[in-house]
């Protein structure tokens, strides 16, 4: 049974612990980095290339563009986009990449 927020506050405010729309300098993920099939980091539009953790610290410095931060049921922390109407900017669209880290 789901609960029905009512509230002020938009669905993705309840959703997601932080919201980067991104400031001046930020920045948007354009690839996922995988390693055996889990996501292990992204590729930025300037190439350069963050772990999952840099992600979500830029996140939350506002460093990222159109992403949030949730809370996974087991408690941890990772980043989504953010609801758009957009399907084609979902982070689970992006092309990936392999990495092989051995």
């Amino acid at each position: 049974m789901s609960e029905e927020y009512k509230g002020d506050m938009e669905f993705s405010d309840v959703v997601n612990k932080v919201v980067s729309e991104g400031g001046a300098d930020a920045e948007s993920i354009t690839k996922l980095i995988k390693s055996g099939g889990e996501v292990v980091g992204y590729e930025l539009e300037s190439g350069k290339h963050i772990s999952v953790h840099q992600a979500i610290e830029m996140a939350k410095a506002n460093q990222l563009k159109h992403v949030g931060i949730s809370i996974s049921k087991g408690g941890n922390e990772y980043i989504r986009s953010l609801a758009d109407g957009d399907e084609s900017n979902n982070l689970g669209n992006l092309p990936s990449i392999t990495a092989d880290y051995r």
